[in-house]
């Protein structure tokens, strides 16, 4: 987990499998630590994004919306969206040829090696000065029973139902099935409808031609 603004890696830990599970705790473990994150980026990789569920959602990235985390997601194919971390990921990789780690030592070579980044190596993209020296923890504390999100006040909100979807001039639109008992908010622009969960957009609809996608514009640019 790696810090846009300051490069920090906020976490470096090695993982059995990719099971949200696992990568709950110690996103937890994190967020305990460093406060909570305005947003996140991340790639269509397990177990941010399901490729067997309907619209991708999983339960960890439904965990995290409800903790008030944005979700984005990288394009597909499109390394240059996370370019930092396609970047840290070069240089990980290449310290790592450089040695040859037995299994039970290499979390305790990460921790240093996370350290080192942090602490000890300067970054030219930040005048030559270290992450630590950049580094803010988050004010947002982590809650592990969140209460109920609240929308703005005046926002038309609409409950999914059993089988994923809201009515909306007249006609049953899918959102997802994971979603299912949730509430969203609705935002018109011109003739389109974004669909809010919690603060993260999830769909546009756009009822002048029937149409309903996976919102993706905004991966044209990278994202800050």
């Amino acid at each position: 987990v790696l810090d846009d603004h300051s490069r920090y890696l906020v976490a470096l830990q090695q993982v059995a499998t990719t099971s949200g599970e696992l990568v709950r705790e110690h996103l937890e473990g994190a967020f305990r630590h460093n406060g909570v994150p305005e947003a996140m980026l991340m790639d269509h990789g397990t177990p941010w994004w399901g490729h067997l569920a309907p619209r991708g959602l999983t339960r960890l990235a439904l965990w995290m919306m409800k903790q008030g985390i944005e979700l984005h997601w990288s394009g597909i194919r499109h390394p240059q969206t996370q370019g930092k971390v396609e970047r840290f990921h070069g240089e990980l990789q290449r310290a790592v040829d450089c040695r040859q780690l037995a299994p039970e030592s290499v979390q305790a070579w990460l921790d240093s090696f996370r350290w080192e980044h942090n602490y000890v190596r300067p970054h030219e993209a930040l005048g030559m000065q270290t992450p630590a020296s950049q580094w803010r923890p988050s004010a947002k504390r982590y809650d592990p029973n969140p209460p109920t999100w609240e929308y703005p006040e005046g926002s038309r909100v609409l409950k999914i139902d059993c089988d994923g979807k809201i009515k909306l001039q007249r006609q049953h639109w899918f959102v997802s099935l994971a979603l299912s008992g949730e509430y969203v908010q609705l935002v018109t622009i011109e003739q389109r409808v974004l669909i809010y969960y919690c603060s993260t957009l999830i769909r546009e609809l756009d009822p002048s031609n029937q149409r309903s996608t996976i919102v993706d514009r905004w991966l044209e640019s990278d994202v800050p």
